[in-house]
């Protein structure tokens, strides 16, 4: 079998994927979204995260506390992983806010405590399509906190989401 086709070479995990284990777990999260300018709406709601398929991505299910904003039952759903392949920690997420199928990938730096992902997501009915840059910054093991920025049109970013999780 040529290298090209080693699938169980593929399949190993490595010290990649352990890296993401202080995620597992729940956490209570605070959200602050800025959709323009002025003070960000703040929610809450909670995460849990699991190891999925022999430890080779983490499942994020997330679930908003009711509240009178604009996203009064927010539901998310996400996979983030390491692809040996590429080299590259990727990940997806879904929600219930809107139809996007969002995907991103990035790299994490040396001290394995701060990932920066990047993706494209359509930024509104016309489909023109936003930057986004996420980081992940795991403060020890039961905080983390998540920064998304999004590019303007003329590429200048700004803050768009903050969500800060403690271990519940």
């Amino acid at each position: 079998m040529s290298a090209e086709c080693d699938f169980a070479e593929m399949s190993a995990t490595t010290e990649d994927h352990k890296r993401l284990e202080p995620f597992v777990g729940t956490f209570k999260a605070e959200v602050k979204m800025w959709i323009g300018p002025g003070d960000p709406m703040v929610s809450t709601g909670m995460m849990t995260n699991t190891f999925d398929l022999g430890g080779r991505f983490l499942h994020q299910v997330f679930t908003g506390d009711p509240n009178d904003g604009p996203f009064p039952n927010f539901e998310g759903r996400g996979y983030w992983g390491y692809n040996k392949s590429t080299k590259k920690y990727e990940g997806f997420w879904i929600d219930n806010a809107s139809t996007i199928m969002q995907t991103e990938s990035g790299e994490v730096d040396g001290a394995g405590k701060v990932w920066t992902m990047v993706g494209e997501a359509p930024g509104g009915p016309d489909g023109n399509l936003v930057t986004k840059r996420s980081v992940i910054t795991l403060q020890d093991n039961d905080h983390h906190l998540m920064e998304m920025y999004c590019a303007g049109s003329d590429g200048s970013e700004s803050k768009a989401m903050e969500i800060r999780y403690e271990r519940a």
